[in-house]
């Protein structure tokens, strides 16, 4: 399967009804890059994932999911709310890389994703994807590596509680809301 491209408005989402959007890019000491902000207000059907023997939802009416694209960096992150305002989860997203088109965020998207819970659980995702990506020759070698090191990267700042970029998300979030449209 091949590298994916993933756009922050989730343009073309069928199960998306009614929805708000804001983007904006910002340069600060702890964040530069893209933010985007997609807020659910009506769905055709919510999406539950499971993790172990916990089962999140992740996407109902009234839902929204920060995206954090930083600038030079292997990575994106996604924070899900609820409509409470509650974050359900991080979910990371190791990428070749991210930039714009049409002035909309995307990243291409690099098979390997790490969810971390509100609990602090952290689960790798999808290494079996990366690892057929590799053997079909959707990706070279040096992709292959730079997913391993960039997941290895995170996975052990997150151990450490270094992973600066989860505690900003409130704060991000609170900064787009007031440009939705």
């Amino acid at each position: 399967m091949p590298v994916k491209r993933k756009f922050g408005t989730h343009k073309g989402w069928k199960r998306i009804l009614e929805k708000q959007y804001a983007q904006m890019f910002i340069i600060t000491d702890e964040f530069t890059g893209y933010l985007s902000l997609f807020h659910s207000i009506k769905v055709a059907e919510s999406v539950t994932k499971r993790y172990n023997q916990k089962e999140v939802c992740i996407l109902d009416d009234g839902y929204m999911w920060l995206h954090q694209y930083p600038l030079n960096k292997n990575h994106s992150i996604t924070t899900m709310f609820n409509k409470d305002g509650d974050i359900v989860q991080w979910y990371i997203d190791i990428c070749l890389e991210h930039g714009t088109e049409d002035k909309v965020p995307w990243m291409d998207d690099l098979f390997l994703d790490i969810v971390v819970l509100p609990t602090k659980e952290i689960y790798l995702l999808d290494e079996e994807e990366l690892v057929n990506a590799y053997k079909d020759n959707y990706i070279s070698k040096e992709q292959y590596d730079l997913a391993w090191k960039e997941a290895s990267d995170i996975l052990e700042q997150l151990k450490q509680d270094q992973f600066r970029l989860l505690a900003l998300a409130d704060q991000h979030k609170k900064q787009l809301e007031k440009k939705l449209k």
